[in-house]
């Protein structure tokens, strides 16, 4: 399999990874079964992660923490060896894609086993939103990247610095592995509802981050499926856990609102289309509050504002860190870094 990698497209590999993830997140499902006799404590409010053991052992933790440091060392060294090695972008797979690929799906089998011998995840020793940041800080970078491809406001692009996107892009895949296996080794492998979501969620992201250099990473109607699934996961798990009446049209509406902003508008969408959206958009908002009460309408711009305003939280930082590796190293990393990641990356901006 690894000597026959080249004929291989992307994409087929991008169909069939999907389609396995629907299988896998069917595993979970299935042997999640066993689970239900684990005792837990009760709930005590948002800031409390429900499925964690009430005493944990020194091996529920450590088979969590190293299992997740395994998974994540193991991918960091992939990403490095094809940024160093590999370098170039194909429409078939690279050897270390495959590789990836087969990593990924082991340290899955690997986790599930993990919890039904020791059930602990990550969670027993991290906050909730540790896991819930990690996730909004991969979005965040996603909207930094994609600033000069399709903006970030109605089509126009806030003046962040290709310098500042060129090392997002370099880098973004170690973050963005961080983010994924992080929050997948935080959960036991449940089969609640929201357990199920995330997961396949998870499962879709793995994938993403194992096709590196390949087109079928950059397909951009894929990676906008990607970024917009979270208010379908987000929307579905505040519905199943507070009801109807809960905050779900926060995670709906504000999530929404950031397709509306900014999103849309790197489709290739016609103007008639996107001005139709926008309507329907804003229909539904006057409908759902118009029910609920317009007291608590401000709670839709809640998480565009706090995207925004970590786009602009983390181009300063990014653009001081250069800063000051310019200054260490006399400009030679940041020419390095412009010249390593700026070519592929221009046309994929194209």
């Amino acid at each position: 399999m690894l000597n026959d990698t080249a004929g291989r497209s992307a994409h087929r590999a991008l169909i069939i990874g999907i389609a396995a993830s629907a299988v896998l997140t069917g595993m979970v499902w299935l042997l999640g079964q066993r689970l239900h006799g684990i005792r837990l404590l009760p709930d005590q409010g948002a800031s409390w992660y429900y499925w964690k053991l009430p005493e944990p052992t020194f091996w529920t933790r450590a088979s969590a923490w190293l299992g997740y440091a395994a998974h994540q060392v193991a991918l960091w060294g992939l990403i490095y060896y094809a940024q160093t090695r590999v370098r170039s972008y194909t429409s078939g797979l690279h050897r270390v894609n495959v590789v990836a690929l087969a990593v990924n799906f082991g340290f899955i089998l690997l986790h599930t086993v993990q919890t039904h011998v020791f059930y602990d995840g990550l969670a027993q020793d991290v906050s909730i939103f540790s896991s819930q940041g990690s996730v909004v800080l991969l979005l965040v970078v996603v909207l930094l990247m994609e600033n000069r491809r399709r903006g970030l406001f109605l089509g126009r692009p806030a003046p962040i610095g290709r310098e500042v996107a060129g090392f997002a892009r370099r880098y973004h895949g170690y973050l963005f592995s961080w983010a994924a296996v992080y929050t997948f080794w935080y959960h036991p492998m449940e089969a609640t509802s929201g357990h199920l979501i995330g997961f396949f969620y998870m499962f879709l992201l793995l994938l993403q981050g194992s096709l590196f250099l390949t087109r079928a990473h950059t397909g951009r109607r894929w990676t906008f499926t990607l970024e917009i699934m979270v208010a379908v996961h987000g929307t579905l798990v505040a519905v199943m856990t507070s009801g109807p009446d809960g905050a779900w049209p926060m995670f709906l509406f504000g999530f929404l609102g950031v397709f509306v902003v900014t999103q849309m508008h790197g489709l290739g969408l016609s103007a008639a289309t996107r001005w139709l959206l926008a309507a329907g958009y804003a229909g539904a908002v006057v409908a759902v509050y118009g029910v609920r009460g317009f007291g608590s309408v401000d709670e839709v711009v809640r998480i565009p504002l706090i995207e925004y305003l970590l786009v602009a939280v983390v181009a300063v930082l990014i653009w001081l860190g250069l800063r000051v590796s310019r200054l260490v190293t006399g400009g030679r990393a940041a020419e390095h870094d412009r010249q390593d990641a700026g070519p592929e990356h221009d046309r994929q901006d194209a």
